[in-house]
């Protein structure tokens, strides 16, 4: 029983997404809560508003000339929320209890104790000047992270309650870690070893829009239901996100920077003197801790903590490999990158030209045949660096050439850079002539679908000259066709002409490829609806039973789909003989019809003879019926 009791306690204990979900619920505004200051005042009575805004004058003017003369060292002034009253005594409901944070990194001249006792009793003076009810407490922030080094957090936990009215960022990053801290721990205690703030916050540097940096340590020493692994990557995702909306709930921009270490990793990296633990220990400041990190930081500023031997050989060789992958960076540059710079966009215009790509060995000599020779889009000169380049790199590999200067490396940048430039250009050129072409295209797909149109009216042979005034007098003029599709055919007529006398305009070009889409989209539809009413005129429908079937008539041979409604149509073929009988059936399938129809240009109406009736009922059974109509 106990062993089972523990069980279910481990299961509760372990992080689910859904619970995590639960508790941010609770956690997350509720919806029309006040977001701003000014929606909040709005909610309040007139006279609590009233006091408020008194309240906010004052401090405003307290914040103002502290600033005035400590402005370089204070790093936040904060309203506290009132004090729980001790038993027996009232809170004194006028007094306004305010934290002012102070910068003592670089205090030198006299002792912390000398430094706060001095900046408590000015400021005080400055309090009482603005309202004797304003109290001032100066904190240090030496003290500040004394009271974490002591595992003593209420200082921490006062600061966050706290309503900032001024702020360097300080404030902000400390309310935002102290939140996502007791989110953490309030979900994830049994699991999490620290919980450490880091980074140019504790190191003095910090800016407004620094990011905030913290490490959490997690206990994975006990671990049984999960790898190692898995479980830093469950409790990372749920941290991370737990970041997110903790700063969504504070409303501090400022992104919450955090890093999740295992033990046992962190523990390996300390032994192999990880220049980035090292700092942590040095300048991290515990907000939470189960007695390891404290522990560590200690033996650490004893000079106890050393990198071992192998680590130290390992940080002196670094050094020698670093400039050696600086040399074969180098000989990378010259070998790879720039040779790849130079090769691919050739090979891109190659087949941008219609042509696949060639081998690298291959394409100085085909882009001097196709861009040389036959466009006289480039000239000679201007593949010399392409050409270059390609040598090198084979040189490279060969080992003929060893190593490579800066200097090298600085021309043939130099050089790649110009013919990459002209090798834009060249890209235009193709692409210009490309779309003349496409008028071409154009034009051709015009005449070939209208002449299909007008053999399906019985006109054959339509020259290329007649094919306005036909598409006019057999389609326009009959309502076949819209009257407005006039225009655009004449128009494609004449881009073509324009292109022949080398006068094409791009504006021109654009208008066709425009225009033309719809007018070609129009006419294959007419013609499939044309071929569709012609195709009609070859088919017999037939019921027998309760299924329908169908043979199509095409020329010589003769498709059967035994039941039209089923979705795998079982399809046979069979050809059609002199006297209209149907002879030897045998299999076929959908691909099999497709092609045949495709073959047929104009379907010819289909005479149905009297053997044909004998072969239906071979097929579909004695009771089967013709149908009339369909």
């Amino acid at each position: 029983m106990a062993k089972n009791k523990e069980t279910k306690e481990n299961k509760e204990k372990e992080p689910k997404n859904s619970d995590y979900k639960k508790q941010d619920e609770k956690a997350q505004p509720k919806a029309g809560m006040p977001q701003s200051q000014e929606e909040f005042l709005n909610t309040l009575p007139k006279e609590a508003k009233e006091k408020l805004k008194l309240i906010k004058k004052k401090l405003d003017t307290f914040s103002k000339k502290v600033l005035e003369k400590f402005e370089t060292y204070v790093k936040g002034i904060v309203l506290l929320p009132p004090p729980k009253p001790e038993p027996g005594k009232k809170i004194e409901k006028e007094i306004i209890d305010v934290m002012i944070l102070v910068d003592d990194s670089d205090s030198t001249k006299m002792s912390k104790f000398e430094l706060r006792d001095k900046l408590q009793k000015i400021i005080t003076e400055i309090a009482k000047d603005v309202d004797e009810n304003i109290k001032p407490d100066v904190v240090l922030l030496s003290e500040l992270w004394q009271s974490c080094y002591d595992a003593k957090y209420d200082l921490l936990q006062l600061l966050a309650l706290g309503a900032p009215v001024y702020d360097t960022g300080m404030v902000a990053a400390l309310k935002i870690a102290e939140i996502h801290k007791s989110m953490v721990i309030k979900k994830f205690e049994k699991y999490i070893v620290s919980y450490v703030l880091a980074g140019s916050l504790v190191q003095g540097r910090a800016k407004p829009e620094s990011d905030i940096d913290v490490w959490i340590v997690i206990d994975d020493t006990d671990v049984k239901k999960m790898t190692r692994a898995e479980l830093k990557d469950k409790l990372r995702a749920i941290i991370i996100g737990m970041g997110i909306e903790a700063g969504e709930m504070t409303g501090i921009k400022n992104k919450l920077n955090v890093q999740v270490y295992i033990l046992t990793d962190f523990w390996d990296s300390l032994r192999e003197a990880n220049p980035i633990i090292f700092t942590l220990l040095r300048d991290g400041v515990p907000f939470y801790d189960r007695g390891v990190f404290m522990p560590w930081k200690l033996l650490l500023r004893m000079g106890r903590i050393k990198p071992s031997a192998e680590a130290i050989d390992m940080f002196m060789g670094t050094g020698e490999q670093t400039l050696r992958r600086v040399h074969e960076r180098l000989k990378d540059i010259g070998m790879e990158d720039i040779y790849y710079a130079i090769l691919t966009p050739s090979q891109a215009a190659l087949m941008m030209f219609g042509l696949p790509p060639p081998a690298p060995s291959e394409t100085v000599e085909v882009m001097k045949e196709v861009f040389v020779k036959k466009e006289k889009f480039l000239d000679e000169k201007s593949l010399e660096i392409l050409g270059k380049v390609i040598k090198l790199r084979k040189d490279i590999e060969r080992g003929e050439k060893k190593e490579m200067s800066g200097k090298e490396i600085d021309e043939m940048l130099s050089d790649a850079e110009k013919f990459l430039a002209r090798i834009r250009r060249l890209f235009t050129q193709i692409e210009k002539m490309k779309e003349e072409e496409s008028i071409v295209h154009i034009y051709d797909s015009t005449v070939s679908i209208i002449r299909d149109i007008l053999r399906l009216e019985g006109a054959e042979k339509v020259k290329d000259d007649e094919i306005i005034n036909r598409f006019k007098e057999d389609l326009v003029e009959t309502g076949k066709i819209p009257a407005n599709f006039m225009k655009t055919l004449k128009e494609i007529f004449k881009a073509k002409e324009n292109y022949e006398n080398k006068s094409l305009a791009k504006h021109e070009i654009e208008s066709i490829k425009k225009d033309s889409g719809q007018f070609l989209k129009s006419m294959v539809e007419h013609l499939q609806r044309k071929r569709g009413r012609e195709l009609e005129k070859t088919k017999i429908r037939v019921k027998y039973g309760e299924l329908f079937g169908e043979v199509i008539l095409l020329g010589k041979e003769a498709f059967i789909i035994h039941n039209i409604d089923a979705e795998e149509k079982a399809i046979s073929k069979a050809p059609i003989n002199e006297n209209g009988s149907l002879g030897t059936v045998a299999k076929s399938n959908l691909e099999e019809l497709e092609k045949a129809l495709a073959k047929i240009e104009i379907p010819q109406r289909a005479f149905i003879k009297e053997p044909i009736f004998e072969d239906l009922k071979k097929i579909f059974g004695k009771e089967v019926e013709i149908l009339v109509t369909y």
